[in-house]
């Protein structure tokens, strides 16, 4: 492994260990995730609860919280404390509630939400700031259904210095008619396409990450077709075949996490055809990507 690569995680994995005063923080893997113990979410929090919660999310960028017992209001309420709740982005019949997505596959499913490895919504100008996702009902078979969860940080800073310099001057097209292809889109719902660089910095913590998907990038604007597809690919197979990027949540009812849309992909994966798992996700508006 070259050495770049080798200084890169261990930037990470030696970094000085984050004290928190009323959370218990159980890592998921060295690169990215962590089990957050010692709250309970369906109460009001207190100022440094919220605190421990924040910090903890900017240091492992997906938080797992186990066994919640968890009403809608409760699940909006916490969610609410990190920003304005982002709607739904295509109308929902009379009575739903406009910021709960429901997440549900059945044997009646032909696909399934998330089943790819992406971050959420990126053909629209401003990114979701992070999701929640609450599940309540996990296949029948006791297993199956996990979330694997990307660091785009640790992906930019595995590339060589050259490549790097590269990446930093370019921008791609992210166009939800790439989400949408072999299905058809709700009638009314206009998809959405936006130019963003293929390198942006984490608003919050000024740290640099890849920003390309195959969920939405169309293209990279700067190079010929033949140029994008090869360098989207090598960069979209980075994610997929590096196992040291991600860790793999395991869901168990009554699980809630919160996950950093802006610096992690995540990928559903959909193994447990024909059982059933339900949830509800709810997101948080963030900004425009910055370079």
């Amino acid at each position: 492994m070259e050495q770049f690569v080798l200084d890169a995680v261990e930037r990470i994995t030696t970094r000085p260990k984050t004290v928190y005063e009323t959370i218990a923080i159980d890592p998921v893997t060295p690169i990215v995730g962590a089990e957050i113990s010692g709250v309970d979410l369906s109460k009001e929090l207190s100022d440094q609860q919220l605190e421990d919660i924040r910090r903890a999310f900017l240091e492992h960028h997906v938080l797992v919280f186990r066994d919640q017992l968890l009403s809608a209001e409760d699940h909006k309420r916490f969610a609410a404390h990190f920003g304005e709740l982002r709607p739904l982005p295509v109308a929902v019949p009379e009575g739903r509630d406009p910021v709960v997505l429901e997440i549900s596959a059945t044997k009646d499913s032909t696909d399934v939400d998330g089943h790819g490895w992406h971050a959420d919504g990126t053909s629209n100008p401003e990114l979701a700031l992070g999701s929640m996702l609450y599940i309540t009902r996990t296949p029948e078979i006791g297993s199956g259904g996990d979330t694997m969860f990307a660091n785009m940080h640790l992906a930019y800073e595995m590339l060589s210095p050259t490549m790097r310099t590269l990446l930093d001057g370019l921008t791609a097209i992210h166009d939800d008619a790439v989400a949408w292809q072999g299905h058809t889109p709700p009638e009314g719902y206009v998809l959405p396409k936006n130019e963003h660089p293929v390198v942006v910095r984490h608003p919050e913590t000024g740290r640099k990450l890849l920003f390309v998907n195959p969920a939405y990038t169309s293209h990279i604007v700067q190079l010929s077709v033949d140029e994008s597809k090869a360098l989207l690919g090598m960069l979209f197979d980075l994610v997929a075949r590096t196992p040291m990027l991600s860790c793999r949540v395991r869901w168990a009812p009554n699980t809630l996490v919160f996950w950093d849309n802006r610096c992690v992909q995540h990928h559903a994966i959909w193994d447990y055809y024909p059982h059933a798992r339900y949830g509800q996700r709810v997101a948080i508006k963030g900004q425009r990507p910055q370079a």
